[in-house]
């Protein structure tokens, strides 16, 4: 996106990442190695009671799919962000993160050990004082959940592909928490987690 980078920082395979993108500033989310699934949290940098809200995003655009153009709203129907640009047909909002127990549920006790996008979200979580009671419903950026015929959720090969990107400009300051997610076990990042590359771009002083 065009305007000075303010910061640009690299998100390791299965590490998490925070920062406060200021009012009017654009988040562009790179799905380096493709086929990476990056869940994201977002929070009112000055009041975190007030957080991203599938179910008010979803009722306000009347579409399950967050696509260009989608203003994602908080828990009071305020605007947080509008997707500015994305170069995947459809990102998902409906299809939660993964943690230890859905692990466990969906391929067995043997993947118990493996820490989760739950575990990322809590650990950075902490560092601006949120807990478990902070935890809501995400986005999935670079994600795929069709809704099938039947409306059953599934979560199939990604549509992203390296170098891909999604950018939103927050509307307020927003704090943003991400999970590059861990997940290895599902076709969601290609069973091989890789990294992400967060750019924050601003056209005014």
């Amino acid at each position: 996106m065009p305007g000075r980078i303010v910061l640009d920082e690299r998100v390791e395979p299965n590490a998490s990442w925070s920062a406060v993108v200021r009012a009017g500033d654009v988040l562009t989310i790179v799905d380096v190695g493709g086929n990476q699934s990056a869940d994201c949290l977002l929070f009112d940098a000055h009041d975190t009671a007030e957080r991203y809200s599938v179910p008010d995003t979803v009722a306000w655009q009347g579409n399950v799919y967050v696509r260009t153009g989608t203003v994602l709203r908080s828990n009071l129907g305020r605007p947080m962000a509008t997707v500015v640009a994305n170069e995947v047909d459809r990102q998902d909002t409906i299809g939660g993160a993964c943690s230890k127990e859905s692990n466990t549920l969906r391929y067995g006790q043997h993947v118990a050990y493996q820490h989760a996008c739950r575990e990322n979200f809590l650990t950075e979580g902490a560092r601006h004082g949120l807990g478990v009671r902070d935890l809501v419903s995400n986005l999935n950026w670079f994600m795929n959940v069709p809704v099938e015929a039947d409306g059953s959720l599934g979560i199939v090969d990604g549509m992203s592909g390296p170098g891909r990107r999604v950018a939103f400009r927050a509307e307020r300051d927003v704090l943003v928490v991400v999970s590059n997610c861990p997940q290895m076990n599902n076709p969601c990042n290609d069973f091989n987690p890789t990294p992400l590359r967060m750019i924050v771009t601003r056209d005014h002083a």
